[in-house]
């Protein structure tokens, strides 16, 4: 009981704590003139990513490596099956062409990276460090190809993610005082969740992946739920789509990198088995869905979630 008391205590700082800080960080940047474009490029998805870094951190330097690879394998696949998966059952999601070719691609990359590191069987900081390079690199090359085209569909997504953060603008003490806050309830939240979570898999005789791929990623997945929920909801489903697409390549390339560079890890076989193969179907047919009519519809929405649902069932049992 007290295990599921420190998960439920965890999930609730991680949410909270993970929502300030993305108000307070972007209410900050908003003040000191920075674009919304800049904004809901960076800010935003390190933001809502905040909670998987936190948390993979503190699994990493508790021993627990399943956690850690755990929560992120399974928050790009809970990013796309069920966060995606119940925004496009609320209202199908229009793609843009061109932005798609780009985030998608690097999306793909990512994912091929993530798994010849899972299938190498550790991660080091030599490779964290390349994760990190790599990450650099798209920004910076996203960064200057939409300032220089100006005004593209690519461009209105990301000021639109930046429109996406609830909460009135503060000054900027006041919002670096709410990030600040934000942040800490982060880190005590990722330390009750991986406490209990560990708890609850000697308990139930589940392996910490296990515990990490379900519980722990969904958990650390709600900032997205909630964004692309909002998104869809006032009609901005490319917002939902720009969230989920950014969210999955911070978690693989920022998450990993960042945890790696702290604290190498091993990679449990069990992920190496299944989870990554599912990571791979999933992006490929995340993929053919967004380039049939550059539309993801309600039908394959609903297609999604039937297919996390059968996937947790694997898992579970």
């Amino acid at each position: 009981m007290s295990a599921i008391l420190l998960v439920v205590f965890g999930l609730l700082g991680l949410v909270f704590g993970g929502e300030l800080l993305v108000r307070g960080a972007v209410s900050a940047a908003k003040s000191f003139g920075i674009s919304p474009m800049v904004i809901g490029l960076t800010l935003v998805g390190f933001g809502t990513s905040t909670p998987e870094l936190v948390t993979s951190l503190q699994a990493a330097l508790s021993g627990s490596s399943g956690i850690a690879v755990g929560n992120v394998v399974g928050s790009n696949i809970g990013n796309v099956l069920l966060i995606l998966g119940i925004a496009a059952m609320i209202a199908p999601i229009a793609v843009d062409a061109k932005a798609f070719r780009r985030d998608g691609a690097v999306v793909v990359i990512a994912t091929v990276l993530c798994l010849g590191t899972v299938l190498f069987g550790e991660i080091d900081r030599l490779i964290g460090a390349g994760f990190l390079l790599a990450l650099a690199a798209y920004l910076g090359f996203t960064l200057w190809s939409e300032t220089r085209a100006g005004g593209t569909p690519a461009a209105a997504v990301y000021e639109n993610e930046a429109e996406a953060v609830p909460g009135p603008e503060t000054s900027v003490p006041v919002s670096m005082l709410i990030a600040v806050a934000g942040l800490v309830i982060t880190i005590v939240g990722a330390r009750l969740l991986v406490s209990g979570a560990v708890s609850i898999a000697e308990a139930a005789g589940l392996s910490e992946a296990v515990i990490g791929l379900t519980i722990v990623a969904i958990g650390t997945s709600m900032p997205e739920l909630v964004t692309s929920v909002i998104a869809v909801r006032k009609g901005e489903g490319e917002v939902a789509l720009g969230n989920v697409l950014g969210s999955n390549i911070f978690n693989i390339l920022g998450i990993l990198g960042v945890t790696a560079l702290v604290q190498p890890m091993a990679i449990p076989a069990e992920i190496a088995n299944l989870d990554v193969w599912v990571l791979c179907a999933t992006t490929v047919v995340l993929i053919a869905f967004a380039r049939t009519g550059w539309t993801i519809s309600r039908r394959e929405g609903a297609l999604f979630v039937l297919a996390y649902a059968v996937y947790l069932g694997v898992l579970l049992t």
